[in-house]
């Protein structure tokens, strides 16, 4: 069991290395958008599977607020893409 959860948590670290260099080196402000969006998910899929392992439940106001900051992110950054997209025509 504990080779799996290595796995696991390696598999993570990974995927959170690899968004974090689309965040910095990304070529627009929409690929880094999604790679913000691609992180939060990543920490609270993390988070879940610690709690899974852990048995436990005290991390799901965290991962409520990581998931608010996500989708108040994402949504402010599409109306700024907008609003500078319809300033451009």
């Amino acid at each position: 069991m504990n080779v799996v959860l290595i796995v696991i948590f390696a598999v993570f670290a990974v995927a959170g290395l690899l968004t974090l260099w689309r965040i910095v080196v990304g070529p627009s402000i929409l690929d880094r958008a999604v790679a913000s969006d691609v992180l939060l998910t990543e920490v609270m899929c993390v988070l879940g599977a610690e709690m899974a392992i852990n048995h436990h439940t005290r991390s799901l106001p965290i991962m409520l607020v990581i998931a608010a900051v996500g989708v108040f992110g994402s949504v402010s950054i599409a109306r700024f893409v907008a609003r500078k997209d319809n300033a451009d025509r």
